[in-house]
């Protein structure tokens, strides 16, 4: 361990623990007893085992480390500065939890440097680290071990051990031979509640193992423990829990140990008295130059290795696409692999399921690029995510792209913000629509952090038939258009599929969902066109043939049942537009002028096989929606469209109302 001559393991946990605690009271809000509880196995992390460099904290090959326990920011808060981090400065350690400061209550990605993800909901932080973990192996079988070669360590609570994500996590990371995995269990028996024996009699260690984890336990207070057991689960070849008994809130006499420390400040008096036990006599916020002298040591030991690390990239004939890899940017020229697929189905009009179209579009993208990783929920055949040339990512050698993720989708949300957050790679990944209801916490994560993961959820209508309502989204596509940061896309086509495919890969600021069809839907883009239309967001797909007076609008598989309804209304004298929205969130983009002249000023009527909830501030306060009221049914889909009355002449029937 870095130490200086005067300065044990003690005094630099400590410096962890009082900066909590000041931050907590200071802030009159916030979880002191974790990073109290916490101290000793982060500071042997840190000073001892994690390769970092505060001078460069998005260097590549870092070890990456994450707070699952993320009330606990605290924690990484005090790590960050007293190893050296520029923009974790003293002044921000003051300002915990208030507004404009990078210390928010639960770490956020990206405010500062060191913040790998943002936690807070409990499961989300172990699971995306098997993501994380993921990505390195697959990077380290592309690039070879003198570019990628580090681990993914991970600090997490008892509440992530009870989500049900951290058991789809493990599961998987167990399955997928993990090595570089390590989690370091803070293992204080206390929840919210109380004793966690009020709601938990679980064996954690024996679960693991039967995951095909390395599980031990250690005093998590002893320096010495702690490096035994770490030293063990770096000489395993599977994925490593350590269950470190802790005492949460440790070092206040009257709370240590008990669920005052922990969602509360300590308290004035009781913030005294741990210092006295603590034998720290220093004031609030004030840590002596010898001890952050010492952390600032331990913060410093990974230059080196850093600088080596950067001699080998610009020595290897692979850093120009490792580089342009890990930027997230795309490969030159890539464009004309979605162009193409364009062509194609523009010239050959064929009759497809978009998830069909969806399919045959990754067959020409992914050759082109390479670092896109796809997957399913055990949905692989009606997903159609498996490119033609995907060979399975899995153990010994993980060269492969294509992740079998099981019935996991809420794990396999989270793996994919994972391997995005890791950098180099792309993922995407597949289920049912319905199943965004399994997904969505890890999703709005995405969203939140602004990482590119994109979800191809399929079976998106009453058009799924006969597995009926259980399986047959109505209110989904609403929902999921209410999130921020989310572009949510329903194509109509072949076509508009490849341009939708081109959009979320170019959307490196957050994440995709590209809804898609089981039944088969016409082309109705035949006359091919360079220009990626469905990047407007919304389009004339058919103009009125005179003045328009009514507009149809419509999504997906309702697209050809507006045409049809077009068809009517001008046989009747009625001049009526079809309008595509692919995505509402570009089309909100576009300016006030381009909307008008899409929408037209005349009648306007929706039609989606989903729930109307949105929809009017396309159609207007007087226009008109055809859809769903309710759930739906067991029937074949044609027979569900009359059901439920989602018909063309329902559609021109709405319009003529309003004329």
């Amino acid at each position: 361990m870095t130490e200086s001559p005067n300065v044990d393991h003690a005094q630099l946990a400590n410096a962890i623990r009082t900066l909590s605690m000041d931050a907590v009271q200071a802030a009159n809000s916030g979880h002191p007893g974790m990073p109290m509880g916490a101290a000793d196995m982060a500071t042997v992390l840190f000073t001892k085992y994690l390769k970092y460099d505060p001078a460069d904290p998005d260097w590549p090959d870092r070890d990456r480390f994450v707070l699952s326990a993320g009330h606990g920011s605290m924690l990484l808060y005090s790590l960050l500065h007293l190893t050296g981090y520029a923009d974790m400065t003293m002044d921000q350690i003051r300002n915990f939890r208030q507004l404009g400061s990078k210390t928010a209550g639960h770490p956020e990605y990206g405010e500062a440097g060191g913040i790998e993800m943002t936690t807070g909901p409990l499961g989300q932080g172990v699971s995306t680290a098997v993501g994380m973990a993921i990505a390195e192996r697959s990077m380290n079988a592309r690039y070879g071990e003198d570019l990628v070669d580090h681990r993914t360590w991970v600090i997490a609570s008892d509440g992530d051990l009870m989500e049900g994500i951290s058991h789809e996590a493990a599961s998987l990371a167990g399955h997928m031979k993990l090595g570089r995995l390590i989690v370091l269990y803070d293992d204080n028996e206390i929840s919210i509640d109380g004793d966690t024996d009020m709601s938990l009699s679980d064996d954690a260690l024996g679960r693991f193992k039967s995951y095909g984890w390395h599980a031990q336990r250690c005093d998590g207070h002893s320096a010495d423990a702690l490096s035994a057991a770490i030293d063990a689960a770096l000489a395993s070849d599977q994925p490593s829990i350590i269950a470190c008994r802790t005492v949460i809130g440790f070092g206040a006499p009257t709370k240590a140990g008990t669920s005052g420390s922990h969602g509360a400040p300590l308290g004035d008096e009781e913030i005294a008295s741990t210092r006295d036990a603590l034998n720290w006599p220093h004031d609030p916020f004030v840590i002596p130059n010898e001890i952050l002298s010492a952390w600032r040591a331990a913060g410093g030991r990974g230059a080196e290795t850093r600088e080596n690390w950067a001699d080998r990239l610009m020595k290897s004939d692979k850093r120009a696409e490792f580089q342009r890899a890990v930027a997230g940017d795309l490969p030159d020229g890539w464009e004309s692999a979605v162009i193409g697929a364009k062509r194609g189905f523009s010239e050959d009009a064929p009759k497809l399921a978009t998830r069909a179209s969806s399919g045959k579009t990754l067959d020409q993208i992914t050759p082109a690029v390479p670092e896109m990783i796809g997957g399913s929920a055990d949905l692989t055949g009606s997903n159609n995510t498996k490119a033609a040339d995907f060979g399975a990512l899995a153990p010994p050698d993980y060269a492969g792209r294509y992740m079998y993720y099981g019935v996991r989708e809420h794990g396999m949300a989270a793996a994919m913000n994972g391997m995005a957050l890791h950098g180099g790679v792309i993922p995407y990944s597949g289920t049912f629509l319905i199943f965004s209801d399994y997904l969505r916490p890890s999703l709005r994560l995405a969203a939140l952090m602004g990482v590119r993961a994109i979800h191809v959820l399929t079976h998106d209508s009453i058009g799924l038939g006969e597995d009926g309502p259980t399986h047959q989204p109505v209110e989904h596509l609403a929902s999921l258009r209410a999130m921020p940061n989310v572009q949510v896309f329903r194509p109509a086509d072949a076509v508009e599929v490849a341009e939708c495919w081109q959009l979320a890969l170019e959307k490196k600021d957050g994440p995709s969902v590209l809804a898609l069809t089981r039944q088969g839907l016409p082309t109705v883009r035949t006359e091919h066109t360079d220009e990626n239309l469905s990047a407007r967001g919304g389009y004339v797909l058919a103009e009125a043939e005179g003045d328009r007076q009514a507009t149809i609008l419509a999504t997906g598989s309702e697209v050809e049942i507006a045409l049809v309804a077009r068809e009517s209304l001008q046989a009747d004298g009625v001049p009526t537009a079809v309008v595509s929205l692919p995505c509402w969130e570009l089309f909100a983009a576009r300016d006030d002028a381009y909307r008008a002249e899409v929408l037209g000023n005349g009648v306007r009527v929706a039609v989606e096989a989903a729930i109307g909830f949105g929809w009017e501030q396309w159609t207007g306060p007087d226009g008109g929606f055809v859809g769903m009221k309710s759930f739906g049914a067991s029937a074949p889909a044609d027979q569900l469209y009359e059901h439920f009355g989602i018909t063309a002449d329902a559609v021109a029937a709405a319009v003529k109302e309003r004329l």
